[in-house]
């Protein structure tokens, strides 16, 4: 049962790190396209490699806290 809690709470983790990198990424994406002038359709590519790098980071690290704390008992 405890496994199960946990494996849902590391779930959660990276579920939720994900969102909020995404949607972190896209903004800093679009901010830093605009700002380097960044050509035509390559705007799309550039912001969504931003959005897709920062959501993979941010669900790293999220999903390993949760693990991290995942394993304390208070």
């Amino acid at each position: 049962m405890a496994r199960d809690s946990c494996l849902a709470r590391v779930t959660a983790g990276v579920a939720v790190g994900g969102a909020v990198g995404g949607a972190v990424g896209a903004v800093y994406g679009t901010y830093e396209a605009i700002r380097y002038k960044v050509p035509g359709l390559l705007k799309v590519r550039y912001i969504g490699q931003t959005t897709l790098g920062s959501a993979a980071i941010f669900g790293l690290f999220l999903g390993a806290g949760s693990l991290i704390h995942c394993g304390k008992s208070y």
